[in-house]
């Protein structure tokens, strides 16, 4: 992407739209700060003037603005209707922000916009996108059958989902479904856990996509080729199955503070879905880096050498950094 002037300003837009969303005392502001949202993203999605980016941004303009109608439709019923409706209200509010989100069963859009962007985009629909409207949930976020269908949907559709998939970037979107789930059921806990479980997403997340494009991997054949070194090609898997949540790296950290804080309050059974669920994910992620490192011996000489080494082992050691922490958790 080009940091021209018109990116920079829609960059600002973006942000400006996310924080007027999540400080607005009223939800007709929240919803003026996510139509700026939306309205900003779309021409970043353009960028290179693709058929498959022009595709990607029409159906993603489609299904937020879907979603925003029905958001401004449950503000308006809210003020309009009796009490004794306010629980279906909250249903509808919170169905046009998961909508927003990518949650299943509202997910449909998401593997394919995903597919149409680049990864710069694709890194910013599975994070900063989520900001606001997560912020907005959380007000009409309580236990019930509602919100415990979602999360199970969220974790089996990610995982089952990103099974029988080549593309990169739609594995990402599964995998991004599939934590959408646990960090529902964080916000249900409380904010600060889903702040924790949120943020490290977003360096993993960040960590694998700065590979991926800089080797410029969209397939999954890509991966087992196309890299300068085992370095590089290790670096990534290691990345990747922190993000899938396997212990002892850095993304099953939030994940066991998660298992049990969510033991404690007794719902095992949910959580026992969801390790389940998680288990089917790392299989997948598994064994894609088992078919790489098979290729190993058969590196290719014209390879994509322009990656810094010393990133490479920052990435590495981030998703590490978990060891010590989980080490020291065990001992207190």
């Amino acid at each position: 992407m080009l940091w021209n002037m018109s990116s920079l300003l829609f960059i600002l837009s973006l942000i400006t739209g996310t924080l007027i969303s999540i400080s607005s005392s009223t939800w007709i502001g929240a919803w003026m700060g996510l139509e700026m949202n939306l309205l900003s993203f779309i021409p970043l999605m353009q960028k290179n003037k693709t058929p498959y980016e022009n595709e990607a941004s029409m159906k993603y303009f489609l299904v937020q603005a879907i979603a925003s109608v029905l958001f401004l439709l449950s503000i308006l019923l809210a003020g309009m209707v009796d009490f004794d409706y306010n629980n279906y209200i909250s249903y509808l509010m919170s169905s046009a922000l998961l909508m927003k989100t990518g949650a299943a069963p509202f997910h449909f859009w998401f593997p394919g916009v995903m597919e149409g962007l680049t990864w710069v985009n694709c890194l910013i629909l599975m994070t900063w996108q989520k900001i606001a409207p997560f912020i907005l949930l959380s007000y009409k976020l309580y236990m019930s059958l509602f919100f415990t269908t979602v999360i199970v949907l969220c974790v089996s559709i990610g995982s089952i989902g990103g099974l029988n998939q080549s593309s990169v970037r739609k594995l990402m979107a599964y995998s991004s479904i599939s934590h959408l789930g646990w960090m529902i059921s964080a916000m249900l806990l409380s904010s600060n856990y889903w702040i924790l479980y949120f943020s490290i997403y977003v360096i993993l997340n960040g960590a694998v996509i700065y590979i991926f494009n800089n080797q410029s991997i969209f397939h999954l054949s890509q991966a087992y080729y196309n890299s300068s070194s085992p370095m590089v090609k290790f670096s990534m898997f290691i990345s990747m199955l922190s993000l899938g949540g396997l212990p002892p790296f850095l993304g099953f950290l939030p994940k066991w503070i998660l298992i049990q804080n969510m033991m404690n309050s007794q719902y095992a059974m949910l959580i026992l879905i969801m390790v389940m669920t998680t288990l089917i994910t790392l299989y997948f992620y598994l064994r894609i880096m088992f078919s790489a490192f098979m290729f190993l011996n058969q590196e290719v000489g014209w390879a994509n050498n322009n990656i810094k080494i010393n990133f490479i082992t920052t990435v590495m050691g981030l998703s590490m950094s978990g060891i010590p922490i989980m080490l020291m958790m065990s001992f207190m």
